[in-house]
């Protein structure tokens, strides 16, 4: 089969010490300190996945772009990947993605029905693998497994013709039969909009209707962010994103106002949007902290509210040039939110 496969160098830097996690020459939690020169490329044949007892093969029918695919592929000057989280190569890429069941193992149960899974049904994927054992994962925090491993990040992903994976991490698209024109597109949607409801809704806290809401950032999780802010009751949803085309589709999913912080003044707009009320949840989701948290702590300090809170669920290894007296004085926090 054909698949979309990423190889690099394992080149730790000097002032990098390998964790009690990381495997060495393999896998590493902090990809952009180790990985360098990374190739992407196109193999014809890749043996298709033979399953396991409790295990489904799927024929992959959509698969997302994300960021983090973006920032693996790509390097900086000293050739080392954008991407700072838990990486191991080579593998296949692709993690937000549907498919329809082509193979079932004896012990793969359907969650929907209690019974295996059914050859032909479509089905979305969590991407985090996790094992169900460890005390994040019996306290509640699969996202946060000791034993975590990533489809597409750390083992083969979607980006291929056919993919192997456990069943406790599918979810039936079943029941969005007739509902939708192409059911494995809107599955292929499920992971990126779970990312964005874990961080606004989970971690965030959520809002009260009438509580405002800034987001930077339009990418997918952005997006789909304004979407699930505005249904929750947001007065105002204010979409801080340069790049003209995703400015415009923030508009379609619910954004009031639009600001491009290239053009305009990031914090004079949002006093002026608000009448000088800010947030009630700022949304990280730029990647950028070293640019942006400079920008959100200076709307914490000068607008009248209380009580706000900045999610940070993009990734980068950059720092947050944090003021403690604003967050203390305006009673704000900052929370991550991981997948």
């Amino acid at each position: 089969m054909k698949a979309v496969e990423i190889s690099a160098e394992w080149s730790p830097k000097p002032s990098f010490k390998l964790g009690s996690k990381d495997i060495d020459g393999k896998l590493t939690y902090l990809g952009s300190q180790v990985w360098k020169n990374p190739v992407v490329t196109v193999i014809d044949d890749k043996p298709i996945p033979k399953i396991k007892p409790n295990e489904v093969l799927l024929q992959v029918k959509r698969c997302g772009i994300c960021g983090s695919d973006v920032h693996m592929a790509q390097s900086y000057d000293d050739g080392y990947i954008y991407y700072p989280g838990l990486t191991a190569f080579p593998a296949t890429l692709g993690h937000e993605f549907a498919g329809e069941v082509v193979e079932v193992g004896s012990q793969a149960i359907n969650k929907r029905t209690g019974k295996l899974y059914e050859k032909g049904e479509p089905v979305t994927v969590e991407e985090m693998v996790w094992c169900g054992e460890c005390k994040p994962c019996c306290d509640g925090f699969p996202n946060h497994c000791e034993r975590l491993q990533e489809i597409g990040f750390s083992i083969d992903g979607a980006f291929a013709e056919y993919i192997a994976v456990p069943s406790k991490l599918c979810w039936s698209l079943k029941k969005l039969e007739g509902k939708y024109e192409d059911i494995y597109k809107i599955g292929s949607l499920v992971e990126p909009t779970s990312v964005a409801y874990n961080a606004v809704i989970e971690r965030g806290g959520g809002i009260r209707p009438g509580e405002n809401v800034v987001i930077l950032g339009a990418g997918p999780v952005g997006l789909a962010s304004a979407r699930i802010l505005k249904t929750a009751g947001a007065a105002l949803c204010i979409v801080s994103e340069p790049n003209e085309h995703r400015a415009k589709f923030a508009k379609t999913m619910g954004a009031d106002y639009t600001i491009n912080p290239q053009k305009e003044n990031f914090v004079e707009k949002v006093k002026e949007y608000t009448d000088n009320d800010g947030a009630a949840l700022y949304l990280e989701a730029t990647g950028l902290p070293q640019v942006v948290t400079e920008d959100i702590q200076n709307c914490i300090w000068e607008c009248k509210s209380v009580n706000s809170t900045v999610v940070i669920v993009a990734r980068a290894e950059q720092r947050m040039p944090v003021c403690g007296e604003y967050f203390q004085v305006r009673r704000a926090r900052i929370v991550g939110a991981q997948a």
